[in-house]
């Protein structure tokens, strides 16, 4: 049986929309009871109303966590690997209703509503079965009197911090990790999108994660600057882990500087798309729509500056720009929708800005160019040529459907300008060469590369990047040792 929450959401199991924080196993309100809209961005319409954290409910929960910490710590492994299997078996069951609550937030289609619910499944299930795979080591001694060993043990109250793109898939690839080392956690989940991590939260319960474990603190703007003031200086959190803009997370580890917090943070991109005269273009051009529009284009990995070989400009310009005219936008619940709208009228500014500032530099404009009439945060995938490096959409990542393209003849100055940006996130590289493909691989500086693919977020690989696009590595057996301490053991013996 469904049943309506709101006028516009249908659950089959209305105990997943929560409006309220998750403290200490309880769904509990603010201390002053206020609250703060979530809306729909395909339609401007309000959601739901969200219990609006601040200081006090933050400290509660860090203090929960606190007092969780010991017990949960003192679990081995396996134990708890258990409920996090059960939770992720949780998520997965219920798809439906968490893609629902995710599309009706974030705007993206309901197909990749979907997916990115089982992505977010999948982080749990790994870390669930890496929590018993976090060895420490036996180092061969100085001396024959003595032994030396390490340990991995676990950092202690952890905060996150996760962003609107990836609402769901970003709460698991940071609470997973952390609560299969041993670690407790308090999130804050993005204003724009705090219903499906408060479902995630309920699932968490239901999956016999202990009360204070997993605590989550929802708050707009007026409320996040006091919640992040707890999160970076109160002395009982050991760590902080961010996923946002650069500049943000410039200021958060500034403050976590006062306690020396331990830091992940995944930041900015200004990702390279490298298309050589050699590539296949059917795969170049497939990979670039996939890439790029993929939750219209608002994701820190999409590829924002493209590079097309001279001798294959014209043709990947015109496969490219049929591709793009098929696609589909509209509201992301519809079906055979390929783009839902940005997250907010703000995001439209700066795609309008950007594009403008392109076209007054020279570029041309190929397909797309305007924001779409009519309720709700659309704008038209967009597809510019003759873009230079003078422009803002190369300097600046754009976060939303449109790409620039850029032609290149000499391999030198093509890698020279594709790491001209401070950040280092990912790269996309497309030729049948493999002297090429090493040759451009190595020298690009970024911490993922994708070789005739689009495709390149799993659980199992490491994912971060170099320069100003962040600290550290979330997925893989790198991100559980994020939230570790390695401890050396010096034994000597009588």
């Amino acid at each position: 049986m469904e049943i309506t929450v709101n006028s516009t959401i249908e659950l089959r199991d209305s105990r997943l929309w929560r409006e309220r924080a998750l403290i200490n196993g309880e769904w509990v309100t603010s201390e002053r009871g206020v609250s703060f809209d979530v809306s729909d961005p395909a339609t401007g319409a309000c959601l739901a109303h969200v219990a609006r954290c601040g200081m006090h409910e933050t400290e509660r929960a860090v203090l929960a966590a606190s007092l969780a910490f010991p017990a949960w710590a003192a679990r081995t492994a396996k134990e708890r690997a258990e409920p996090l299997k059960r939770w992720a078996a949780l998520i997965a069951e219920n798809v439906e209703d968490l893609a629902a609550i995710l599309t009706a937030e974030q705007g993206k289609p309901l197909q990749d509503a979907r997916n990115e619910v089982l992505f977010a499944a999948s982080f749990v299930e790994w870390f669930a079965e890496e929590a018993k795979r976090t060895y420490g080591e036996v180092i061969p001694g100085a001396r024959r009197d003595v032994s030396f060993t390490t340990v991995q043990e676990p950092i202690g109250v952890t905060a996150g911090i996760t962003p609107w793109n990836l609402p769901c898939a970003m709460v698991t690839r940071k609470a997973a990790p952390a609560l299969a080392a041993g670690c407790t956690m308090v999130l804050k989940p993005a204003e724009d999108t705090p219903l499906t991590a408060l479902a995630l939260g309920e699932l968490s319960l239901r999956a016999g994660i202990p009360p204070g474990v997993f605590n989550i603190v929802p708050s707009d703007r007026s409320g996040s600057q006091s919640v992040g003031e707890v999160m970076t200086t109160h002395p009982a959190v050991g760590k902080l882990s961010f996923t946002g803009s650069t500049a943000v997370g410039k200021k958060l580890a500034a403050a976590c500087a006062g306690t020396m917090k331990r830091l992940s943070l995944e930041l900015g991109g200004n990702s390279p798309f490298i298309v050589c005269e050699d590539a296949d273009l059917d795969i170049a051009v497939e990979s670039a729509v996939f890439a790029k529009f993929r939750n219209a284009g608002q994701t820190c990995i999409a590829p924002n500056r493209f590079f097309v070989h001279a001798a294959v400009h014209e043709a990947f310009v015109q496969q490219l720009r049929s591709a793009m005219q098929a696609l589909r936008q509209g509201n992301g619940r519809m079906p055979g929708v390929h783009l839902g709208p940005l997250i907010s009228d703000a995001g439209v500014r700066k795609v309008k800005a950007h594009v403008a500032d392109a076209i007054s530099k020279g570029a041309k404009l190929e397909v797309g160019g305007q924001a779409l009439d009519g309720a709700g945060s659309f704008y038209a995938p967009t597809l510019l040529t003759a873009v230079t490096p003078e422009m803002l959409m190369f300097q600046e990542e754009t976060f939303g459907p449109v790409i620039g393209v850029a032609s290149w003849r000499d391999e030198s100055s093509l890698l020279e300008a594709a790491n001209a940006t401070r950040f280092g996130l990912a790269a996309y590289v497309f030729s049948r060469s493999a002297d090429r493909i090493h040759r451009i691989t190595r020298a690009l500086e970024t911490g993922i590369v994708g070789v005739n693919t689009g495709a390149i977020a799993t659980e199992v690989a490491p994912f971060g990047g170099f320069k100003e696009s962040g600290i550290g590595r979330e997925g893989a057996r790198q991100g559980i040792a994020d939230f570790m301490e390695t401890k050396f053991i010096c034994q000597a013996y009588a």
